[in-house]
């Protein structure tokens, strides 16, 4: 599969594989954002990416933002329709400012195949051993 990226500023960073072989691809800070403890930031990547019909865009935490910063990727599904600019958004939940510098990897993209469905509404759906149960429905009940 050949993805087509589009530079929507002179500085940006194309989106690199870390590893031959990688599932997903990095994409890098436009330019220098800080976050504040708590508080939630967007992105810019800079670039337009032309995902193939039928797939669609997965934003993930790049895991050495996620452990070791506490920058969480919130939100990430990008649509084939879409062409406009990749922006990451991201919440510090840590208790420390964080500083991304310009070209800093922000999070990953996994392109992957996806089955449309059609809508269908029923006054009643299958049964299974699992059923309705929720959290905790294979272990222990814990009290909170």
């Amino acid at each position: 599969m050949i993805l087509k990226v589009k530079k929507l500023h002179k500085d940006a960073k194309l989106p690199t594989h870390g590893h031959p072989g990688d599932a997903a691809m990095d994409f890098y800070c436009l330019e220098a954002v800080r976050f504040s403890p708590g508080k939630q930031e967007r992105v810019r990547t800079g670039v337009a990416i032309e995902i193939p019909e039928e797939h669609v865009g997965l934003i993930w935490d790049k895991s050495s933002l996620s452990f070791n910063l506490g920058l969480k990727v919130m939100g990430g599904v990008i649509d084939a329709g879409y062409r406009g600019e990749i922006i990451m958004n991201l919440l510090n939940v840590s208790d420390k400012e964080v500083l991304l510098t310009k070209d800093h990897k922000v999070a990953q993209m996994l392109i992957q195949k996806f089955e449309h469905c059609d809508i269908l509404e029923v006054n009643e759906i299958s049964e299974t051993v699992r059923g309705a149960g929720r959290e905790g429905s294979t272990g222990l009940k814990h009290k909170i």
